[in-house]
């Protein structure tokens, strides 16, 4: 029995116990008369009240469903009376949406909190160097000419490592805000992997790394990409195969064929890897592995990030494979220089 029947229900029954305890004498007819008339005065409030109800939460649900359906799609009541399980999948996924939303904030949020954390602890290391070098040459050192000079070399170095992470964190910003663009053109891969390999063979030596292809290259591999942030990207990721690679170990650049349209150019060393857990987070700014903080070589962290960035820019794939104490692999694709290639961009 539904509340507004029971509510009627108990009406009626004071009301024909008021008569039946007054004292008030009734003939037979009268009676009658009286119990059609509760009975009516039942059913028709009942029918008043549940209409009216009825009505009213409709008229509710309705305005629910109209603000989940399509736009444009028209609601009658005999459309929400029969689709309710439609309606309650829509509030599932809107409350599901809605959860998720709040998971993705929440997640921003904190990597918000760690990127400023990781990037006054960027910052802070080279200001308090320099701080502390200039307070030093101010409190009278100056006047010793090789305390001097040492200082002011030291100096040098920081302010050197605050004008690569203001450098590359402009870049990183001009590449996400679409103000850096990339400008493609035909260049052979291999003789730009050989110009890195001349610019990095001093720190290789100096880190005890061979540097290297896997094997001897007779032939040009043409591609069409932006030279200069490809030479960047190089760069990058064989630095830090240098900067985490073991003493006498080796760094090899393989250039392999993909498709009919690719090539893949993969960076291999011997180093120490990383373990799986830090592998999607590896390409984040100033992400460390090293949660202590401690770097082994000096650049501006964001090395990693500014690679993924220029991949992204190309539309190409990054890819890493890395474990502990074997040694890690990053992989990119390029586009290769075909006949479809060049009378596309001629």
């Amino acid at each position: 029995m539904s509340i507004s029947a029971f509510l009627v229900l108990m009406l009626v029954s004071f009301m024909y116990l008021f008569f039946y305890t007054s004292g008030i004498e009734l003939s037979t007819e009268d009676r009658v008369q009286l119990i059609i008339f509760l009975v009516l005065f039942f059913f028709l409030s009942v029918f008043i009240i549940h209409y009216r109800i009825e009505r009213f939460i409709l008229n509710k649900i309705k305005g629910i469903y109209n603000d989940f359906s399509p736009v444009g799609e028209s609601m009658n009541s005999q459309t929400v009376q029969t689709d309710m399980e439609s309606l309650r999948q829509s509030m599932q996924k809107f409350a599901d949406d809605k959860k998720l939303e709040i998971e993705l904030l929440k997640d921003k949020e904190n990597y918000r909190k760690e990127f400023i954390g990781n990037i006054s602890h960027e910052l802070k290391t080279p200001l308090f160097t320099i701080q502390g070098y200039v307070l030093t040459l101010m409190e009278g050192a100056i006047e010793d000419k090789n305390v001097r000079q040492k200082y002011l070399k030291r100096t040098a170095k920081g302010v050197e490592r605050l004008i690569y992470i203001v450098k590359d964190l402009d870049l990183i910003t001009q590449f996400e805000s679409g103000t850096k663009t990339i400008e493609r053109s035909y260049f052979d891969i291999i003789q730009l992997i050989e110009n890195v390999f001349e610019l990095l063979e001093m720190q290789a030596i100096k880190n005890k790394i061979t540097i290297g292809f896997d094997k001897k290259y007779e032939s040009a591999q043409m591609v069409y990409a932006d030279e200069e942030r490809i030479q960047q990207v190089l760069t990058n990721l064989i630095i830090n195969s240098l900067k985490y690679g073991v003493e006498n170990g080796k760094t090899e650049v393989v250039v392999q064929d993909l498709n009919a349209d690719k090539i893949i150019i993969r960076i291999k060393d011997n180093g120490e890897g990383v373990a799986e857990e830090h592998l999607p987070r590896l390409f984040e700014r100033f992400y460390r592995v090293d949660k202590t903080g401690n770097r082994k070589a000096g650049g501006s962290g964001l090395g990693l990030a500014i690679v993924k960035h220029i991949i992204e820019a190309h539309q190409e794939k990054l890819l890493v494979e890395s474990k502990p104490g074997v040694g890690s692999v990053f992989s990119f694709t390029l586009q290769r220089v075909t006949k479809e290639v060049k009378q596309l961009h001629s």
